[in-house]
């Protein structure tokens, strides 16, 4: 079929070349100068080629394709009209460009001679993202005439370089990519305005350009040896380090201080109380070299041990290269290899790990209440095997790090987070995306502080026909951001200015703000009451309210520090 104008014509081609390219989830933010595009996925959803999400948020759009690329490992367009919807993109794109995740940015725009001339929303988009995005591509209107047919290889080229370097297969760094698509009216495929030629691709649903497959992991390729001095090291595995750090850990004998976003926290290696252990002087003082693999953000005692002058670090890069913070790295490598070390190294923290787990579990519960701990290993112990959780910034994903269950090699339980920059932008839209992104999953959670839920809550208003995923978000409520409670700012010497400052609480009806989006809601504030709500699951979205304490938690966090 030869559609009837250019507008139809170009966005009719860069949704099929799209999808030829391995695109199988479209991301929709309602606008007008985006109408043509609109339109085309609408038909590619119609003919069962592609999925089609449609949120009235841009931002909770962005983070919606972000969570389903992070999961589906395919790249995921978020399409937007012009003007300040694409600003509102810019939290996902970051997050994107940080954790390596492929979204690629369809953002519609006016023609290049409307900017500067205050036209309806029209602003510069060129470049928008800088250098957040890995690609941008700037394109001009379609227009009718004998050129028809080299403005379809064009604009089918373009589409396959942008989704292959999204998806790492042309620098083997994957992450965001931009393509600001300028169109001229008609918008809508009934109007006349022209076109006569067909838009046909590769023959057989071929992309325009085939390219090699991705490299999610660039720590799979050849291993270099590593000397077996210095004997006393260990393996930090950061969000996305992936199995090869458990596998370099267990092969070399190392403890593995893993963070639960790392996909590295399984076996026997795996060193639950870390984070508690390296404030130990008699055992910290002692490591001599840190392998770092993925990207570690969570605790200040591990930026500490990253950054010592008198212990070698050795990294792994992952798609967006390798952590640094105290500049302390004096080698990378690829992938790495090493001869079993002396056992007895290993051996002395697992002790030390069985033995502080067990004095941390009994604090928690000699609290006579549910603790925000106990909320996130409780969530943690309920994951079964090829369950998914997602896991908001702040205070829940350093709880779960402290209390995640430890869980079999194998079972292909997934925990993840957006820790490319840690923020709490978006969290409901990107769990909800990658639960829709991720198949074959058996349960999937998400674990969200209460100001993270309500930052994204717009995440929870979904239109009557759209997917809608199997997902249990559980919502540690202690109204306000008690993160700050164990930093500097919580000291008593600020506790007049803390609560409007930092602690912010809100108050918020978290049930009647679920039941304005039609979401199903329970409250429980016992650890009881908590596992029979995981037990007994609805069905669609629901969320289970937690009610903890916010008044203690910086006494909390000194009594689990003093364990050690």
């Amino acid at each position: 079929m030869i559609p009837s104008n250019a507008s139809t014509a170009m966005a009719t081609v860069l949704i099929d070349e799209m999808i030829r390219c391995g695109v199988r989830e479209i991301v929709l933010a309602p606008g007008s100068r985006s109408a043509a595009l609109a339109f085309a996925a609408h038909a590619a959803a119609g003919e069962g080629r592609v999925r089609l999400h449609v949120r009235i948020d841009e931002r909770s759009a962005g983070f919606l394709a972000l969570g389903m690329a992070k999961t589906s490992h395919r790249p995921v367009p978020v399409i937007t009209t012009s003007g300040t919807a694409l600003a509102n993109l810019h939290p996902a794109v970051l997050e994107a460009s940080h954790a390596g995740i492929a979204l690629v940015v369809v953002s519609a725009d006016r023609p290049a001679g409307l900017r500067g001339t205050n036209a309806n929303q029209t602003t510069d988009q060129v470049k928008f993202f800088g250098d957040a995005v890995r690609a941008f591509a700037d394109i001009p209107p379609g227009f009718v005439g004998p050129s028809e047919t080299e403005q379809v290889a064009s604009w089918r080229s373009l589409v396959s370089r942008m989704t292959a370097t999204a998806s790492g297969r042309t620098t083997g760094a994957s992450g965001p990519v931009h393509i600001n698509a300028q169109f001229a009216e008609p918008l809508t495929p009934d109007a006349e305005g022209g076109w006569t030629s067909a838009c046909s691709g590769r023959p057989h649903e071929m992309p325009w350009t085939s390219t090699a497959g991705p490299t999610r992991h660039p720590s799979l390729g050849h291993p270099e040896p590593l000397d077996t001095e210095p004997e006393r090291t260990v393996l930090v595995a950061g969000d996305d380090a992936g199995p090869p750090a458990r596998i370099l850990a267990e092969q070399a004998g190392w403890p593995l201080l893993a963070e639960p976003t790392s996909g590295a926290r399984t076996g026997d290696n795996a060193i639950r109380t870390y984070r508690l252990l390296l404030a130990d002087e008699d055992l910290s003082s002692r490591i001599e070299r840190v392998v770092v693999c993925g990207h570690p953000t969570l605790s200040r005692p591990v930026t500490a041990l990253l950054s010592r002058a008198d212990v070698e670090v050795i990294a792994i890069p992952t798609a967006t290269g390798w952590t640094d913070p105290g500049h302390q790295v004096s080698r990378v490598v690829r992938a790495a290899t090493a001869e079993t070390a002396d056992p007895a190294w290993l051996q002395e923290w697992q002790e030390r790990d069985v033995a502080l787990s067990r004095k941390l579990d009994e604090l928690l519960e000699g609290q006579g209440e549910l603790t925000p701990h106990q909320v996130a290993a409780t969530v943690s112990a309920a994951l079964p095997p090829a369950g998914l959780l997602f896991v908001g910034a702040s205070n829940p994903v350093r709880d779960l790090d402290l209390t995640v269950a430890h869980y079999p090699v194998g079972e292909r339980r997934l925990v993840i987070a957006n820790r490319g920059l840690g923020g709490i932008d978006g969290s409901v839209s990107s769990a909800i995306g990658a639960a829709l992104g991720r198949t074959g999953t058996s349960r999937a959670f998400a674990l969200l502080g209460d100001v993270t839920f309500l930052h994204d809550s717009n995440g929870l208003l979904i239109g009557p026909d759209e997917a809608r995923p199997d997902l249990t978000i559980v919502v540690t409520n202690d109204d306000g951001g008690s993160i700050f409670a164990s930093l500097e700012q919580g000291g008593p010497s600020h506790a007049d200015s803390y609560d409007k400052l930092f602690g912010t609480p809100h108050g918020t009806d978290i049930a009647a703000l679920c039941a304005a989006s039609r979401t199903s809601h329970w409250r429980v504030d016992s650890l009881e009451e908590l596992r029979h709500a995981l037990a007994s699951p609805s069905g669609g979205i629901e969320v289970i309210e937690t009610v903890v304490r916010r008044d203690n938690r910086r006494e909390l966090d000194a009594a689990i520090r003093n364990l050690v």
